[in-house]
C-alpha cells in the first residue's frame, strides 16, 4: 500500500480516519472483488478524538487500509474540529483527486451528529467540481496537474439515519468489513480502558453498525447492505438492471 496518490477507480474520503471503515468498506471491498481499485484519504488525523491519540490513529488506519486492500491511504493536515471550507483546504483535495483521477469519490454525509461530517462532505463536493477546470493549477511533485472531474460524487450514511437515495448489498463483505473496523480498537469497547467513554466506545455500538446495516439491506432484499446519498438524479441504462 502506498502512501502516496495513484489511479484508482474509487477515491473514498472521510475526515477521520476510520469514517471509511464505519460508512462504505463493505462497498470498497465489493468493488475490489469486481476488479475495480480504491484509495482512501483522511483529510484529518483525526487528533480532537477523545479516546488514543494521532500517532496511534495513524497506526491503526494504516492497517485498516491493509485490511481492506487499498492501493493508497493518505492522511492530510486538514485540523480535526477547527476547519472551514475554505481555498487552501480546497486545494489540499484538489491535488489528490487529480493524482489519482478517480470515477467515482465517497465522501461524508452532508449532515450528521459530528459537524465535521457536514463540512468535509462540502468541501470535497466543491474540490470535486474545482479539479475539473483547467485554469485552476495545482501541483503533485512539482509538476502541474491536468484537469479532472469524477463523474460522480456520493455520500455515504454514517451516524443519523438517512433515507438512501440507493443501497449496495455488500453481506459477502460484513465480516471483512468488521475486522477493518475493529482495526481501530482504542476507538471503540474496551473493558479495560481508562479513557472516557464515547458513543462509539460503548459495548453495544458495533450491534448499531450491523443493525443499521440490516435495515439498509431490508431495502433491496439483502442481508447487509450500505446506503448511499446522491447530488444529482442517477443515470439508468435499463430499469431491468435495478433491484
Amino acid at each position: 500500500m502506498n502512501s502516496e496518490p495513484c489511479p484508482v477507480d474509487v477515491l473514498a474520503v472521510g475526515i477521520h480516519p476510520d469514517d471509511v471503515e464505519l460508512s462504505c468498506a463493505g462497498t470498497l471491498l465489493k468493488m475490489a472483488s469486481q476488479g475495480k481499485t480504491f484509495g482512501i484519504l483522511d483529510l484529518s488525523e483525526g487528533e480532537m478524538g477523545t479516546r488514543g491519540n494521532a500517532r496511534i490513529r495513524r497506526e491503526e488506519a494504516k492497517k485498516a487500509a491493509a485490511i481492506l486492500g487499498a492501493k493508497f491511504r493518505i492522511i492530510l493536515d486538514i485540523p480535526d474540529c477547527k476547519f472551514e471550507v475554505h481555498t487552501a483546504h480546497i486545494e489540499k483535495v484538489m491535488w489528490v483527486i487529480r493524482a489519482c483521477r478517480p470515477q467515482a469519490v465517497l465522501c461524508n454525509a452532508p449532515s450528521d451528529r459530528h459537524p465535521d461530517h457536514g463540512k468535509a462532505a462540502e468541501l470535497v463536493k466543491q474540490a470535486c467540481f474545482y479539479s475539473g477546470l483547467p485554469k485552476w493549477k495545482t501541483k503533485f511533485q512539482n509538476k502541474t496537474q491536468d484537469s479532472h472531474r469524477p463523474i460522480a460524487v456520493y455520500h455515504y450514511i454514517q451516524d443519523y439515519h438517512h433515507v438512501p437515495h440507493f443501497v449496495v448489498d455488500v453481506t459477502e463483505f460484513a465480516k471483512k468489513k468488521f475486522e477493518a473496523i475493529q482495526a481501530f480498537k482504542s476507538q471503540f469497547y474496551d473493558p479495560k480502558s481508562a479513557e472516557p467513554e464515547t458513543p462509539i466506545s460503548r459495548k453495544d455500538f458495533m450491534d448499531y453498525v450491523s443493525a443499521k446495516m440490516l435495515v439498509y439491506g431490508r431495502y433491496i432484499g439483502a442481508e447487509f447492505g450500505e446506503g448511499f446519498l446522491t447530488n444529482r438524479p442517477l443515470g439508468v441504462r435499463n430499469i431491468l438492471d435495478l433491484d
